[in-house]
């Protein structure tokens, strides 16, 4: 596997190891999903329970590399200085945000932020291994503890926000977040191909017209889904 460009080498050769880690965990993790619908007891899907939990503790679950590559490069197109991502993980994707936001500092000047949040504090540090692993770690304020808790003294405007959550949440963010969005900025919601039933809500927002978001479903694995504040 080779993951490329973020115009850093050293970048690119940890992240490149990162995703081949969470590739490797994917057939598990399908398997154990699969497992428990066949067995009918596949309610997790929407509300992530204590079982489901323990199991994806030591997974990466990491945001698939071209995904992650488009995040930063919308970045990079919008020169965003204030980025929130909601589910950090072990922070793979947040390299990816966070050099968007190191470039455009450095040929910008001034100051720039990726907020994180994670609710599992084992996560939560081994992402900021990560962060230092990689000398990014004075670009990102990772919170940890519940969104709703987390994200609310939550300064604006936000230029990009990437959502890779449980389904349950990813409402409670929009809720959170769109308030705080700039005109013109962007979110991203992972795995929302076809509309899935788990997103229902998600949707039911963001089709609000009083929310002022337009919504596309990009065809990435999954679907990406790609929302503009007007």
């Amino acid at each position: 596997m080779n993951t490329g460009d973020l115009r850093n080498p050293a970048l690119d050769t940890l992240v490149t190891e990162l995703q081949r880690r969470s590739a490797d965990q994917v057939p598990s993790i399908t398997s154990y999903f699969a497992g428990r619908a066949e067995r009918g007891d596949a309610a997790d899907l929407v509300d992530l329970d204590s079982r489901s939990a323990a199991f994806l503790a030591d997974k990466l679950v990491a945001l698939e590399h071209d995904k992650a590559l488009l995040c930063h490069r919308l970045c990079l197109a919008l020169r965003a200085r204030r980025i929130v991502e909601i589910g950090t993980s072990y922070g793979v994707s947040t390299l990816y945000l966070a050099q968007a936001v190191r470039m455009v500092v450095a040929a910008d000047g001034g100051s720039g932020t990726v907020i994180g949040t994670e609710h599992e504090p084992a996560k939560a540090a081994a992402a900021r291994d990560h962060f230092r692993a990689a000398g990014l770690q004075s670009y990102i304020d990772l919170r940890e503890g519940d969104l709703r808790r987390t994200l609310l003294d939550l300064d604006e405007p936000v230029d990009l926000a990437l959502i890779d959550i449980w389904p349950a949440m990813a409402r409670p963010a929009l809720e959170l977040l769109t308030p705080k969005l700039r005109a013109g900025g962007v979110l991203l919601i992972d795995n929302t191909e076809d509309r899935p039933e788990i997103y229902r809500d998600t949707f039911d927002y963001l089709d609000d017209p009083a929310n002022g978001l337009l919504t596309q479903t990009l065809p990435f694995r999954g679907g990406l889904e790609m929302v503009v504040k007007l």
